[in-house]
């Protein structure tokens, strides 16, 4: 039978467990928020979003244990927060390599947000071929009684890379990562071809951009005829275009 000192230290631990993970879960929807905002600006002024989609998630405590029991550290709240730094984690996919280092840069200017380190794993790939960029930033948690600072790891890539990134996953899971050396030299290749691919496509990307943008030169007020906000279109009154081309 439990003391009531022992009930009340398993409340306690209760309480800072629960309190230890929602931190996490408030950081991420903070950048959540931050993510969707950046996307529906660009959507909506630029009629193009250099963020294709997010997926966020949140370590589970087993898979914190286990981490720490690897590294052989001490199983404490304040040890685990400082030594996992991807216990929350965020993915944004972009569909162009110039779209990933643009999202970077938008997060960094942020002056709420604090960049610890980044890991720019495009201009050095991994031995295995991964490629992402790779940010680790601490976000401001307000809380009913404190301000914490929470760090969430974001990963930025291209549908390409995460393709790949996904399936090596799920090779390496089915063989429980005693992958053979022929698959291991086949998952670089393919990481380069992957490569190879957004290369061409930010090619193409680029230059179509150029021929939309000679084309909005000839008839700079082309695109005022039509507005889309909330995801309902206006039509502006021929007149009204008139006054602003004089």
């Amino acid at each position: 039978m439990h003391t009531d000192n022992q009930l009340e230290k398993f409340k306690q631990l209760k309480y800072e467990l629960t309190r230890f993970m929602m931190i996490y879960k408030f950081a991420l929807a903070e950048m959540e928020t931050k993510i969707d905002i950046l996307k529906e600006e660009f959507q909506l002024l630029h009629d193009y979003s250099p963020i294709e989609h997010t997926k966020s998630r949140i370590k589970s405590p087993e898979s914190i244990m286990k981490k720490m029991l690897r590294k052989n550290s001490e199983l404490s709240l304040p040890q685990i927060r400082s030594s996992i730094k991807d216990i929350a984690g965020l993915r944004i996919t972009c569909s162009f390599i110039s779209d990933i280092y643009q999202v970077s840069a938008m997060l960094q200017k942020q002056d709420d947000l604090k960049v610890l380190e980044v890991k720019d794993y495009i201009k050095n790939p991994k031995p295995n071929g991964y490629q992402s960029l790779h940010l680790l930033i601490e976000v401001p948690v307000f809380m009913s009684d404190c301000q914490e600072h929470v760090c969430v790891e974001v990963q930025i890539r291209t549908i390409a890379m995460d393709f790949w990134a996904s399936l090596e996953h799920k090779i390496f899971y089915k063989y429980s990562q005693a992958v053979p050396e022929h698959l291991t030299r086949e998952l670089k290749n393919a990481a380069d071809k992957a490569y190879e691919l957004d290369l061409q496509m930010e090619r193409l990307h680029r230059e179509i951009k150029e021929i939309k943008d000679s084309q909005e030169d000839e008839d700079p007020f082309s695109e005022l005829r039509d507005m889309i906000l909330n995801n309902q279109q206006f039509s502006l009154p021929d007149n009204f275009v008139k006054l602003l081309k004089e």
